[in-house]
């Protein structure tokens, strides 16, 4: 991909309508049509305490009930700062629907390799995403931290 296509990629990702979209469809239950490599994150904002949305694209899936998300706007990025806070969250994904999950940081060699990982099974995707994060950030070398969700057992709804 050219500078202009990553420059217009990294305008699209500091989009709220842009990366909002798909939240209406998890919330409908049709989140299936997204595939299992996107997810939203259910989370509670640390100050507000009301619920948020955000959709992440899954790095790895460590088992049906362990995925890893990346925060590509770093520390900062409101969701990352949320969960950090306070790590109950629930997660949508294919077919499942709001499952409650537990979030956890990786340390920096998890991490590594995990991104080493999606590095190998996504080369186009990852280096057009890292382009897109670079110029979005400014920043050449982006710290981009990992989340493991852990899925918890599916409440009943009795």
């Amino acid at each position: 991909m050219s500078d202009r296509v990553h420059a217009w990629g990294a305008r699209l990702l500091q989009s709220r309508t842009f990366v909002r979209a798909p939240i209406p469809l998890f919330r409908a239950g049709l989140g299936f049509l997204l595939t299992r490599r996107l997810l939203m994150l259910e989370h509670v904002g640390r100050t507000s305490e009301q619920a948020r949305y955000v959709v992440l694209e899954v790095v790895r899936e460590e088992s049906p009930g362990a995925l890893v998300v990346a925060s590509g706007f770093g520390r900062t990025s409101q969701w990352f700062r949320n969960v950090v806070a306070e790590p109950r969250c629930h997660v949508s994904i294919g077919f499942t629907r709001r499952r409650p999950a537990v979030a956890t940081v990786l340390g920096a060699a998890e991490s590594e390799a995990a991104l080493a990982d999606y590095q190998q099974a996504h080369p186009g995707s990852w280096e057009d995403l890292s382009a897109i994060i670079r110029k979005a950030t400014g920043e050449a070398d982006p710290e981009i931290p990992l989340v493991r969700l852990q899925l918890q057992a599916a409440r009943s709804t009795r």
